[in-house]
């Protein structure tokens, strides 16, 4: 078992592209998901060059804990992850970066499709405590919002919030 401790940001601008290190177009799907209870998530990454890696992955919360989450992910066929990305009811697509800074493990999440034009930053941690140097373009921490946590994002995407809500969120990038 794993600790995932992360933090994340909503970011601004594109002044995180020079930082990037590769890219992978990503779909994900959940074949159960909570608020305050376990996650089970299939995603398949498919890089520009190489094979497509698929994973599935099961999350649960730590008590008391808002940064952490213990995460047990495998690696599975491919073609296991279609069939089971085609029995999820929540799905999502977006690009992720890697990204070449201090602190942590970054990554970038574009969105698309229903959640376009969101754009999140999470930097994976050792520790809980451990400083972060926040980049300029990270607008706004979001860590522990679970209406934009992914599974939630794939369970009630951005374009079905009320208007006045969506606009407010995307208001915090700027």
């Amino acid at each position: 078992m794993a600790l995932e401790i992360e933090r994340r940001f909503l970011v601004h601008g594109e002044l995180w592209r020079p930082h990037v290190l590769g890219e992978s177009l990503i779909r994900q799907g959940y074949l159960a998901s909570g608020r305050e209870a376990l996650t089970l998530r299939v995603r398949l990454a498919r890089p520009p060059a190489g094979p497509t890696a698929a994973f599935l992955t099961l999350k649960l919360p730590v008590p008391g804990e808002a940064l952490t989450r213990q995460e047990y992910e495998y690696a599975i066929p491919a073609a296991d992850a279609e069939a089971l990305l085609e029995r999820c009811d929540h799905r999502l697509g977006k690009t992720r970066f890697e990204l070449d800074l201090p602190g942590g493990d970054w990554v970038l999440d574009v969105f698309e499709g229903a959640n376009g034009p969101l754009v999140v930053a999470e930097v994976e941690l050792e520790r809980a405590d451990q400083p972060v140097a926040v980049p300029p373009w990270c607008a706004r921490e979001i860590t522990g919002r679970g209406e934009l946590s992914n599974a939630a994002l794939a369970r009630c995407p951005l374009a079905m919030w009320p208007e006045a809500d969506r606009q407010a969120l995307l208001a915090l990038a700027d």
